[in-house]
């Protein structure tokens, strides 16, 4: 079977706590260890009202300590916001608090506004560190070497897996080239996915950390009873991304049944095209729309997300995910 797993970015519905937000996403990774998910991430995100996993680190501690098998990471940490030793010290610490359950997964985007970025005190007019930045957090987390002056502690020698995380081909490139594992963020940027993927299998050289490739989709998934159900449950995340994309951003909105009376037809077209990773509807065309996706793309390994109003249909379409992966598995082996 398929590994599948699980992206989280603890949205804030609107009528709803940021502590209700982090005690859903608790509950969250709770129910879907139970359903047989892999991973769980977390993505951060800043200045953004409808996203709580802005202290993606101490989340995944929480989340984490609150399960038992599941392994927990980031989807990713934004590097270039922190300096890599900090980023060694917060995960070879919870690396040594949660053994062989966690995952270091790396962006490179800023995951905010400018000014927002500017505040994290991240620097967009200077060279790209990032292949260097990602090398040297490495280090910190590899086998101590004789003469190091600057040593993670905790985090020297716990080897976290670290993830090259992207939405184009410059992810793809470096992931292939550091020989590390790489997911694509086709859940809200699929206009590359197809590239990414051949370039980051045609040019993957061996390492020590992987011996092959092991490439990682997102797709959104909104499971519901009908067809009709999970149309209007995603409709949430589509105000949402037309939200964002129009500056005006904020907690996750309730479900509509007229979209396109609401925002109109051009919003639609845009936001149909960003979110067209996507497998909505009853269990019987999740399946289905997973199968395509999977048969077209040839994953190692999905993470579903799905940023949905209601808990209980959020944690209702997770598990119509994992009940998907499953009969697609047993219909692959009959």
């Amino acid at each position: 079977m398929i590994p599948f797993s699980a992206l989280d970015l603890a949205p804030v519905p609107a009528g709803h706590s940021i502590r209700e937000a982090l005690a859903n996403t608790k509950d969250l990774a709770q129910t879907v260890e139970g359903y047989g998910y892999k991973r769980y991430w977390l993505a951060e995100h800043h200045n953004m009202l409808g996203i709580a996993s802005a202290a993606t680190s101490v989340l995944i501690g929480h989340v984490a300590g609150a399960t038992s098998t599941i392994r927990v990471g980031s989807g990713g940490i934004m590097l270039p916001n922190h300096a890599p030793l900090m980023i060694a010290e917060q995960f070879g610490t919870l690396a040594e608090l949660y053994p062989d359950r966690i995952d270091l997964g790396l962006g490179r985007a800023p995951g905010t506004d400018m000014k927002t970025a500017q505040a994290l005190r991240r620097s967009m007019n200077g060279p790209d560190s990032f292949p260097d930045d990602v090398l040297e957090l490495m280090a910190y987390l590899d086998t101590p070497q004789e003469g190091d002056q600057i040593r993670a502690v905790p985090g020297i020698g716990t080897q976290v897996p670290v993830w090259i995380l992207g939405s184009s081909n410059y992810g793809a490139e470096l992931a292939a080239h550091y020989g590390l594992p790489y997911a694509f963020a086709s859940h809200f940027a699929p206009a590359h996915l197809s590239m990414a993927a051949k370039i980051y299998r045609r040019k993957f050289r061996p390492s020590k950390y992987l011996d092959k490739p092991h490439f990682m989709m997102a797709i959104n998934v909104f499971g519901a009873e009908s067809d009709e159900e999970g149309a209007f449950l995603k409709t949430s995340m589509q105000q949402a991304f037309i939200n964002l994309r129009t500056g005006h951003p904020g907690p996750l909105p309730a479900p509509v049944a007229d979209l396109e009376g609401l925002v109109g037809p051009v919003a639609i077209e845009m936001v149909e095209d960003a979110l067209s990773v996507s497998a909505t509807g009853s269990p019987e065309s999740v399946e289905k729309q997973l199968a395509t996706l999977i048969q077209t793309h040839q994953p190692d390994e999905v993470i579903f997300t799905g940023q949905i109003h209601d808990h209980v249909s959020r944690k209702n379409s997770f598990r119509i995910a994992a009940q998907a992966m499953k009969a697609l598995t047993e219909k692959a082996t009959s």
